[in-house]
């Protein structure tokens, strides 16, 4: 997978222990790189990160914070990486109108002290900054956004992550054009899988009411969102990161990384998709508080196609179906999770594989 690129480089991770840097852990692991693990402790219970023993699963799990920089230039500088993945964030919308200050912090000046961090060390050749679909100034326009149109965000956390798309713009041709590291930045949303259970979450909700035996409680229903497995956007990071390693200016831009077409689904559908595939549960109720959300949200992600030769290959029924069966064979507690996330691994590169023969223009070996 991915030419082989990551087998022996070392990969400076930060946001390990959260959800989306669980599995990007393992699957660099699985892919032969050396991880070094940045974040803040695991902050849901359950996390995946604890119960699939992750911290003895990679070379080195740190505790720290990206908003202490002279930890964090020490640590970089020891470790000496190859290349940083940078999904450390306060990544809720709901939070962020609670947590205003935290989230820009966390997510704008955070992001800099990495960014200057791993300029200050010379082997750092690759830097891919995890942002989101929510950068973008939203008109809830039937159509997904280019990665040429114009940043903002109704919300604190949306408009901090339109700030870290323009920071890490400026921060490029500011310092890095000529002899720094390659950077790019990958925007996607809306991502689901096993071992999520943060606040305000769609899935990791539903599960929550299911296994309670409770009645699910949507404050949404007719929100239109695209839906994919975590798994998809990991690859088009994995790929963006192999492509700065071995050719490097010509892609260190933004890239969408979204699903496909028929993956957007309205909240109420996705809920009553849960309840299909765990096989109970019963969504009756309906709740809405005066906090602004977006009520349709879509990427384009034709330049991802075109230029990395990236796409995703899980339908949003597949998607849905692969989340609800980590979490009930997690709930069950009969089967090894930490081999189950690994098969789930190995299922979707085979589904790329599978992807790659039927179109030539799929680039990901």
């Amino acid at each position: 997978m991915f030419d082989n690129i990551y087998k022996g480089k070392k990969v400076f991770l930060t946001g390990h222990t959260g959800f989306k840097g669980s599995w990007l852990a393992l699957w660099l692991k699985k892919l032969g790189a050396e991880v070094m693990g940045y974040s803040l402790s695991a902050n849901t219970n359950p996390s995946m990160f604890i119960e699939l023993d992750i911290e003895n699963k990679i070379d080195k799990s740190v505790i720290g914070n990206i908003l202490d920089s002279e930890k964090l230039n020490k640590v970089m500088s020891d470790y000496n990486p190859d290349i940083v993945f940078h999904l450390a964030a306060q990544p809720l919308v709901r939070l962020s109108y609670q947590e205003p200050v935290l989230t820009y912090q966390t997510n704008v000046i955070g992001t800099l002290n990495l960014l200057e961090a791993a300029r200050k060390c010379d082997s750092v050749k690759a830097f891919v900054n995890v942002t989101t679909d929510k950068c973008y100034e939203n008109k809830e326009v039937e159509r997904g956004y280019k990665e040429d149109e114009p940043m903002g965000g109704y919300d604190m956390y949306s408009s901090s992550k339109g700030c870290v798309e323009i920071l890490s713009s400026s921060y490029r041709r500011s310092f890095l054009e000529d002899n720094g590291y390659f950077l790019a930045t990958a925007r996607a949303g809306n991502v689901i899988g096993g071992g999520d259970w943060a606040l305000d979450r769609l899935i990791p909700d539903c599960v929550r009411f299911i296994n309670k035996n409770e009645k699910i409680e949507i404050r949404n229903p007719i929100a239109t969102r695209p839906w994919q497995h975590v798994l998809e956007p990991l690859s088009g990071y994995l790929l963006l990161g192999q492509k700065l390693l071995l050719e490097g200016k010509k892609y260190a831009q933004g890239f969408n990384f979204g699903p496909k077409e028929d993956s957007v689904l309205k909240v109420a559908q996705v809920a009553k998709k849960v309840c299909e595939y765990y096989g109970k549960g019963e969504v009756v109720v309906f709740k809405k508080d005066n906090l602004h959300e977006a009520n349709l949200l879509m990427l384009n992600i034709d330049k991802a196609k075109e230029i990395l030769g990236w796409e995703p290959t899980y339908s949003a029924d597949c998607a849905i179906e692969k989340t609800v069966l980590w979490y009930k064979n997690f709930y069950n507690k009969n089967i090894n999770m930490y081999e189950f996330t690994l098969n789930q691994i190995e299922e979707y590169e085979e589904n790329i594989r599978w992807s790659k023969q039927k179109n030539k223009n799929y680039v990901i070996k």
